[in-house]
């Protein structure tokens, strides 16, 4: 065995010894601990929300160990709560959509953002104040949330990709902060100082390590960062790069043989979180995380759905042609196609919004540090 074989196999026995006796500590003392975790998720059933008329379950194709499944993950910008008074009051609008999808062979999985300013053709939902039916009809995307909350948003979804969702979640602001806070932080790259007067967010330019109200200012911020002022589109592909890097500190080895930061981090993961009653528990929760153990972080990826200009509104958007293709592949458990292959950022990206340099500039290169620029991230 070489030394580098010999040197990682040390280092994953090490993790593995760890990991295994933090887990004796949960069973022989920490029973207490685990409800605490369990008690921490709220459930919501939003099954009579998302109607009759649905997409047909994905089903388990022949040869394949499980079923596909398609999980919402919602960040809601409510501002209830102490903590979440960021930016102004609003409805309760979804301030980040990514609908994920996870392969039935659990080797795959890719996560595809909703522009919330795109306008699309919302159907009828029953309202989350319980006061009738909303009619629907034409309007921006993160409406139906604050219409109908997350079987509002799903429904529409569901009605305008033919992707039957099987699971929700919804992440508040103030337990996505302590959540970066457990880990220690995420690092950014942030290409120019940024005075967002519009969101009263400011950061300064460079590479470093964001915890906080920082961090949320970050992944929230929509002005003044990239060279084009294209607001939300800009602010997705930060989020993107955010979550990859977030994803690759949650899973490091510093953090599972960490028994005080891996607590802190389910502690305050599980209390920022409603989900439908299919996912509420810590055992269930589990049961969903141990489904990406067999998919390295290269095949964890995120990209944006297709969009165009929205004619009648320069300031909004709308889905393009090409996001038919994309819902097909995922209903028939596919990956990405090759013709948005180049949208994807993936889990094991260096650094957030910060590519390793080329030797050669390439024109392929130079387009994508252009890109980089233009979304407000670092070439």
């Amino acid at each position: 065995m070489g030394k580098h074989r010999l040197r990682k196999h040390r280092v994953l026995k090490t993790v593995a010894i760890c990991v295994s006796g933090f887990l004796v500590v949960l069973l022989v003392g920490g029973l207490l601990v685990y409800r605490h975790l369990d008690g921490n998720i709220k459930s919501l059933d939003v099954a009579t929300g998302l109607g009759t008329d649905r997409p047909t379950a994905m089903p388990k194709k022949k040869g394949v160990p499980n079923k596909p499944m398609n999980v919402l993950l919602i960040g809601s910008d409510s501002r209830e709560g102490a903590g979440n008074k960021v930016g102004g009051d609003t409805p309760g609008l979804s301030d980040t959509t990514i609908l994920l999808h996870l392969s039935g062979n659990r080797k795959l999985a890719y996560g595809v953002s909703l522009p919330r300013d795109a306008m699309v053709q919302r159907p009828k939902c029953e309202r989350k104040d319980g006061k009738g039916t909303d009619p629907g009809g034409l309007s921006q995307f993160n409406e139906a949330y604050a219409v109908g909350g997350a079987a509002c948003t799903g429904k529409t979804i569901e009605q305008l990709t033919g992707v039957r969702i099987d699971h929700f979640v919804v992440i508040d602001f103030n337990g996505f902060k302590k959540m970066v806070d457990a880990l220690g932080g995420v690092e950014v790259c942030v290409p120019r100082d940024v005075d967002d007067t519009t969101g009263h967010i400011k950061l300064d330019k460079g590479t470093y390590t964001v915890k906080g109200q920082r961090a949320l200012d970050y992944v929230r911020v929509r002005h003044d960062i990239g060279t084009v002022e294209n607001g939300d589109i800009g602010r997705m592909k930060r989020q993107q790069a955010f979550l990859a890097s977030m994803s690759n500190k949650a899973v490091s080895a510093g953090t599972l043989i960490n028994p005080v930061r891996l607590y802190k981090f389910l502690d305050a993961a599980t209390k920022s979180l409603t989900t439908d009653p299919g996912l509420a528990s810590i055992g269930r929760l589990r049961a969903l995380a141990g489904s990406f153990n067999g998919i390295g972080l290269d095949k964890i990826q995120f990209l944006t759905v297709p969009f165009e200009a929205y004619a009648p509104d320069p300031n909004r958007l709308q889905w393009a042609p090409e996001a038919k293709s994309l819902w097909k592949r995922m209903i028939a458990d596919e990956p990405v196609g090759k013709n948005l292959s180049g949208d994807v950022t993936t889990a094991a990206d260096d650094k957030t919004g910060k590519k390793k340099p080329k030797k050669k500039p390439s024109a392929e290169a130079q387009s994508e540090a252009e890109k980089a620029d233009e979304n407000g991230l670092c070439a």
